[in-house]
């Protein structure tokens, strides 16, 4: 089993056809954040997944007019439940926990055939107000999913050098 073809292939799209996805593909896209590691396993990310069509467009208001929002056949709400907990790190638990399970459903909805955006550009009241989330849990990131309707053009990213050192800080 290999996963970099994935790694290598997610981008962040920003156009999406008109077609939706099937029931399985979006059962294996969130079976996998399920199985994503979290703080104390409290598996505390919940996602409100976003089919309907009017919503989605409404939710283009919300996420700063980013109009390819409202073409994706899906956008996820990724919240956490316990937004207080901090690691003994110092780090709010719930914003790294959804982050993992985000970067596991983009990686799977790549093997799918499928592209996302996280979308961290969006009015957090806004989108508990049109998706009735309660006012304790946190939304953390946006994320869309949905075929791609562009190609995903050359990644510019510094060399592993620039962003690894062994046994010591020596940048």
């Amino acid at each position: 089993m290999e996963i970099m073809p994935e790694i290598q292939q997610r981008y962040s799209s920003r156009a999406y056809l008109d077609k939706p996805i099937e029931q399985a593909k979006l059962d294996r896209i969130l079976g996998s954040a399920r199985l994503a590691p979290s703080a104390r396993n409290m598996q505390e990310w919940r996602f409100v997944v976003v089919r309907d069509q009017q919503l989605r467009r409404q939710l283009v208001a919300a996420a700063s007019n980013q109009q390819f929002v409202g073409q994706a056949a899906v956008v996820i709400a990724a919240c956490g439940e316990q937004a207080d907990y901090r690691m003994r790190c110092g780090q709010l638990a719930h914003s790294i926990d959804v982050a993992i399970a985000l970067e596991h459903m983009a990686l799977q909805a790549v093997r799918e055939g499928l592209a996302t955006c996280w979308i961290g550009s969006f009015d957090p009241d806004q989108v508990k107000k049109l998706l009735h989330i309660p006012e304790h849990i946190s939304v953390v990131e946006l994320l869309t999913l949905g075929y791609p309707a562009d190609k995903r053009g050359p990644k510019d990213r510094v060399p592993v050098e620039r962003i690894a050192c062994y046994d010591r800080w020596s940048f």
